[in-house]
């Protein structure tokens, strides 16, 4: 009989559910997540939502798919931290989203000399969007309230711990938090001392594949495999497992992961380095990459200002004008992440006049989003000696030709849509066989796939220059 596996992956606005198999997706549940909330640079979740959004899921899919499954992995949205009772799991308040920008106050104030010995060691610039200065802003803030017993991690560890009782992270997110040794696959006393999180009681570092203990959270007993953050995941499933092999995925953010081999070193480019993924048998991968922070976040306050009416007016509207008229956007609304770091830049849209159009700021808008992601290309390629050849892409806003079409224009290269929607849920649905069968029994699932559509440029490389140019000029002055 076909081995299959439920595979999980909890993101910021909703949470996806598959059984997966060998021979590919089965059954697809999603599930909206409640409960996120704004305020100026504070974005905060609902832990137990979040933990609700998982179960819900998990037990829809289950249901739907009606035969059993032989393990469950798990995905997470990396950043996201919180505070909890490790000996209850209960959760001491809200989560505090990885688009949080509070933790400035912790970046802004530490010693540069020390942020350049943390790039080193962890290959991670000093930046709020990370987890360790989230996680040292939410200490300072709780201040005496913290016990002994209490601790701040990313989220990941505290679902797991609710889950399956044991008290653990996976590698790769582990790396995202900058308290990584990645030479050794081990916190850092010396990374946990300079955010002042000493004495804090810290998870337990497994492989991506590795068992996690068992959990009756979906009904019977199910043996939890592999866990691995939300984008090393998509990686994987991508089938990017060579170095300069790419993928980007649009979702709330954009986020652009280049595989750059075994050796973990700090990009020289601008951009994070961590763990692709590490492996029970030693094997392991590293990549770079770089962030855009809001789009489908931008795309839901295009529609919140009334600018849209619907996700799919970027299409119509978009698409109804030839050129942006002249206007440039930059669609950065919590601030640019790689290669920048400009956590305080806010969102500008420049050279309005009385001619400009709505259909006009949006076809901006959108060219503004393949214009970062195209720049995290052009960083990527001097990381890895070369251009890209092709890019896979995945995530809500692939649905948009227009999109699409412009960040092929401005690339200079193909653009493949990856044919199902939910690439996380299946990188870790690959984590979970591998883990349940032996190396190798993840291949089926994560190659051989067909693009559902491929963008070709159209643009003429001076054109696209141009306009890269442009945009640029915006940026910096945003």
């Amino acid at each position: 009989m076909t081995t299959r596996v439920l595979a999980i992956d909890q993101g910021t606005s909703a949470t996806k559910a598959v059984i997966a198999s060998a021979s590919g997706m089965l059954t697809e549940v999603d599930t909206p997540v409640r409960g996120i909330r704004f305020d100026a640079d504070a974005v905060e979740q609902d832990a137990e939502d979040l933990l609700d959004s998982i179960v819900s899921a998990g037990r829809a899919a289950l249901g739907a798919a009606g035969d059993p499954v032989a393990a469950v992995g798990l995905g997470n949205q990396g950043e996201t931290v919180l505070a909890w009772d490790t000996r209850t799991g209960e959760a001491l308040g809200p989560a505090l989203s990885w688009q949080d920008r509070r933790s400035s106050a912790v970046t802004d104030t530490m010693d540069p000399e020390m942020g350049a010995a943390l790039l080193a060691l962890t290959g991670l610039p000093l930046d709020p969007y990370f987890a360790a200065p989230k996680m040292a802003w939410l200490r300072r803030s709780l201040g005496d309230r913290l016990r002994p017993h209490d601790t701040i991690t990313t989220v990941d560890a505290w679902t797991t711990f609710r889950l399956t009782g044991r008290f653990a992270t996976d590698a790769a997110t582990a790396s995202r938090t900058m308290l990584l040794d990645p030479a050794t696959l081990d916190w850092s006393a010396d990374a946990i001392d300079a955010f002042g999180l000493t004495g804090m009681p810290m998870p337990e570092v497994v492989p991506c594949d590795a068992p996690l203990g068992s959990t009756s959270a979906f009904g019977p007993a199910l043996p939890v495999i592999g866990a691995i953050v939300d984008q090393q995941a998509a990686l994987l499933a991508e089938g990017c497992r060579e170095p300069g092999d790419a993928k980007c995925t649009y979702g709330t953010g954009a986020f652009l992961l280049a595989h750059v081999g075994e050796r973990h070193a700090p990009s020289h480019a601008g951009l994070a380095t961590s763990i692709a993924w590490a492996f029970a048998d030693g094997t392991r991968a590293s990549c770079v990459d770089g962030q855009v922070y809001t789009v489908g976040a931008a795309v839901s306050w295009l529609e919140r200002i009334g600018l849209i009416d619907t996700p799919e007016d970027l299409d119509r509207l978009a698409g109804s004008v030839s050129s942006t008229g002249g206007v440039v956007c930059v669609p950065s609304l919590a601030g640019v992440g790689a290669p920048a770091w400009r956590p305080d830049a806010r969102a500008t849209w420049r050279g309005l006049s009385l001619a400009t159009t709505r259909e006009h700021m949006v076809r901006a808008f959108c060219e503004g989003v393949a214009a970062q992601v195209a720049l995290l290309a052009s960083a990527v390629a001097d990381d890895i000696g070369g251009p890209l050849a092709t890019l896979r892409v995945d995530g809500g806003l692939t649905r948009s030709r227009v999109v699409m079409q412009l960040q092929a224009d401005l690339l200079g290269i193909p653009v493949e849509v990856y044919p199902h929607a939910c690439a996380t849920a299946l990188g870790v649905a690959a984590l979970a066989l591998r883990g349940l069968e032996g190396p190798g029994a993840e291949d089926a699932l994560v190659a051989g796939w067909s693009p559902a559509a491929t963008y070709l440029p159209e643009a003429t490389p001076d054109d696209a220059a141009g306009r890269l140019r442009a945009f640029t000029r915006a940026l910096e002055g945003s």
